[in-house]
């Protein structure tokens, strides 16, 4: 089969299309033919060996996939081939293999798609739909004003969603360019602010009427983290996510004493730690139907063909892209 491998870390030219062997299911396991696979960024990171941990060479990225199941190993149930399926592969500790056109993975771990869903959907609601989801548990956004930084994105754009059902007050889009920007207000955001120009947290303010946020969910890093922090209402929460820009972020003990005047809170923010099997499967087939219902909507980055990864890295990388980037086998 194809498969995109990792032989050196380096730029998106690392990802060589391969041919590898196809994978047999074990006992247990199902084998799917991938019709979508999920891009995120801390692929690209990995691909750098800037991520968490170093990957061992040689690797196939990719952490979510969605297909048909094309045949069962001995003991797999549940299932019969040519059902449609989804594995958040990461939800089960493993941390690649997605990037190929066939996947083996443990039964237990697979989630059945309602008929409706396109696989490219599916694979948008894995990482970026758990996330989230669980963002929105943590720091609950009904009656607040809410600041949701790279809205435009594939997690930032299911929080404009989930804020504006949930009841909050007011719901504020940040991105990079008023195209984001036109596509988070179709989405329910009240207000929209372009946080590449220097004025961006006065035009939050305004938006606010001078109060400030109530909530920030922050993954841009940086600077603008360090002025959504200064942006932050009193009593305020701002929830930390991602892979954050550490660089450059001037934070100093003054801004810390803030925190503490004004009774507000940093929290940080982690996915995989509250990811149960139970609340994995029962999650994605909330989230699945109601996309299928057209009550979620996943903005797309972008399709690109399983030889064409290296393109899709670069498209994710250069920040131009709204939504959630598939490889489609």
């Amino acid at each position: 089969m194809k498969a995109i491998q990792i032989s050196r870390f380096g730029g998106p030219d690392m990802l060589i299309p391969t041919d590898v062997a196809k994978p047999l299911p074990r006992p247990g396991e199902v084998l799917i033919r991938v019709r979508a696979a999920g891009v995120n960024f801390f692929e690209t990171l990995q691909r750098q060996d800037r991520y968490g941990a170093t990957p061992v060479l040689p690797m196939i990225p990719g952490v979510e996939i969605a297909g048909t199941i094309e045949t069962l190993g001995e003991g797999a149930s549940g299932f019969q081939r040519g059902d449609r399926v989804a594995v958040p592969l990461f939800a089960a500790g493993i941390f690649s293999g997605g990037y190929a056109e066939y996947v083996a993975a443990d039964a237990a771990h697979v989630v059945a798609l309602p008929p409706g869903l396109p696989f490219e959907t599916a694979a948008a609601l894995m990482v970026q739909g758990l996330t989230a989801l669980h963002l929105f548990r943590q720091a609950q956004p009904a009656g607040k004003t809410v600041l949701i930084n790279a809205a435009a994105g594939g997690v930032g754009s299911l929080l404009v969603q989930m804020a504006k059902h949930a009841g909050a007050k007011r719901v504020i889009a940040a991105a990079s360019s008023q195209d984001k920007l036109a596509l988070t207000r179709d989405l329910g955001a009240d207000a929209g602010v372009d946080y590449t120009q220097p004025n961006w947290g006065v035009q939050v303010q305004a938006a606010t009427g001078g109060a400030g946020p109530d909530i920030i969910y922050e993954s841009a890093g940086g600077k603008i983290a360090v002025t959504s922090l200064e942006l932050l209402a009193p009593s305020g929460w701002i929830v930390l996510f991602g892979a954050l820009n550490t660089r450059d972020a001037g934070l100093d003990m003054s801004q810390l004493q803030k925190l503490i005047s004004s009774n507000q809170l940093l929290a940080g923010f982690s996915l995989l730690p509250l990811l149960t099997a139970e609340n994995v499967k029962t999650d994605l087939a909330m989230l699945f139907g109601l996309a299928e219902r057209g009550e979620l909507t996943v903005l797309s980055g972008g399709s690109f063909p399983l030889e064409q990864a290296a393109a899709a890295h670069e498209a994710l990388e250069s920040r131009r892209s709204a939504g959630k980037i598939v490889l489609v086998p």
